[in-house]
């Protein structure tokens, strides 16, 4: 028997799903999560709210989320579950405790994958208007649940084909865009990082409340705690590498593209409704053509390769609650066959097509959600942050301050002030998503259901398996 499976017993639980994953495609499957692109999408959005400083916006997110790494890769050390804060908040504080984290990042998770469709189909009609964009969602879900259903495998696959080309897109940005500045197209200037003329600690930490939303995925590794071959150890270093890497490729990306900005005081007073700003900068680069293969490659990214990591981590998610009684049995199920949640799979999809086509109704739709997703992601990693200090100082007694107290203290303190300074809708709402999952919580005890998970030692019988389907 492998460590891993030895990991899993030991909370009770049998060994489902396949542990397929290398340390490379865990990393692949957070930087598409998180997409190498990511911020051609909301430069403008950004660059607006942060008064130009949009790589400072930026920076600020890779520190506040090296730290709830940090985090995670100590919590996945104690309790290498799938379920991400679900299970480390759920066993590091206490069940219902962890089913509000759980029902938070669910926030996050569940409406994730109807931005991506959403932004994607809206992004492909603009280019091919004779396609509507109800047509455009319904052909990313269906692709993308297709892929999910063959297997871990066969994602970890076409994830890996979808990263090379978002980086060969990225990179002939890169190249065009430095040489673009080399040869006169702008000048270098440090008021993308810092601009005295507009800086503000809440402005600056509202923009990065925005900014956030490229960086989410990275947590999704922890999701696939269960189908890793190396363990906890490999979720752990896979989480810090995507995050490094893909905040490298941020700040680089988005610094080329506010030097080429050609109006910078126009883009911040008006901002960016159409969402083109990325593709104006690519545009001054080298011509209209670097601005479309920018565009299209953009709303692939969002549709296809993001979209269906999204829908793994959610069904995961889903999976691991009904496996403890706190959601519908029927999705605790496992195929037989590919070993992975398919009925999870597949109401993620059906939820995801039903969110994005009434979204596509709303003028605020896009906005709307993704002030929501980040609300829900920044709520449960607070929620993380304190299952460290609960868990490891004050239920284990552990004399490593830096790690379980400090380091979890700072992430929480960075976290609670973007929080803070968040757009106030987003606030409201997501207070009534999280005071929602309260009365559900109510309601399970009402119902006799008080959430459980499997106790924090070894057991002496593995719990029986959840029932699979043919």
């Amino acid at each position: 028997m492998s460590y891993p499976v030895e990991e899993l017993q030991r909370f009770g639980y049998q060994q489902e799903l396949r542990r397929a994953l290398r340390f490379r495609d865990l990393l692949a499957y957070g930087l598409i999560f998180m997409v190498p692109i990511a911020p051609m999408a909301i430069f403008g959005a950004v660059f607006s709210a942060s008064g130009g400083m949009v790589v400072g916006a930026y920076a600020i997110g890779v520190v506040a989320l090296v730290f709830t790494a940090f985090s995670y890769a100590q919590m996945v050390k104690a309790f290498p579950l799938s379920g991400s804060v679900y299970n480390y908040v759920g066993r590091g504080i206490g069940a219902p405790v962890g089913f509000v984290a759980g029902w938070a990042i669910m926030l996050d998770y569940i409406l994730v994958p109807s931005l991506l469709y959403l932004v994607a189909a809206v992004a492909m009609n603009a280019t091919l208007p004779a396609i509507p964009v109800w047509l455009w969602l319904i052909g990313f879900v269906a692709a993308n649940t297709i892929v999910n259903s063959m297997g871990i495998r066969m994602t970890a696959r076409f994830t890996w084909i979808m990263l090379i080309g978002e980086l060969v897109v990225l990179f002939i940005f890169l190249g065009f865009g430095v040489w673009a500045i080399l040869t006169g197209a702008g000048r270098w200037t440090w008021e993308p990082l810092y601009n005295p003329n507009t800086f503000g600690w809440s402005l600056l930490l509202g923009a990065t409340s925005v900014a956030v939303l490229s960086f989410l995925g990275f947590d999704g590794i922890a999701m696939l705690a269960e189908e890793a071959k190396g363990g906890s150890k490999a979720i752990g270093r896979a989480m810090a590498g995507a995050l490094f890497v893909a905040g490298l490729l941020f700040i680089a990306q988005t610094w080329v593209a506010a030097i080429l900005t050609p109006d910078t005081q126009a883009l911040i007073t008006n901002g960016d409704p159409a969402g083109t700003a990325f593709y104006t900068a690519a545009e001054v680069a080298s011509g209209p053509w670097l601005a479309t293969v920018c565009a299209v490659a953009t709303a692939i990214a969002w549709g296809l390769p993001d979209s269906m990591v999204a829908q793994v981590a959610i069904s995961r998610l889903l999976y691991a609650m009904a496996r403890d009684k706190q959601l519908p049995a029927f999705l605790a199920k496992v195929s037989r066959k590919r070993n992975v949640p398919r009925n999870a799979i597949w109401l993620v999809a059906a939820v995801s097509l039903a969110l994005g086509l009434y979204m596509n109704q709303r003028g605020d739709g896009i906005a709307l959600l993704s002030s929501l997703i980040n609300f829900g992601a920044l709520t449960a990693f607070l929620l993380l942050h304190l299952s460290v200090i609960v868990y490891h100082v004050i239920r284990k007694r552990s004399r490593n301050l830096v790690a379980h107290l400090l380091m979890p203290l700072v992430g929480a303190t960075i976290l609670g002030f973007v929080v803070w300074n968040a757009n106030v809708a987003a606030q409201r709402l997501g207070f009534v998503w999280i005071g929602l999952g309260v009365l559900v919580l109510i309601g399970l005890y009402l119902a006799g259901r008080r959430p459980e998970l499997s106790g924090f030692a070894p057991v002496s019988q593995p719990a029986t398996p959840a029932r699979q389907e043919v």
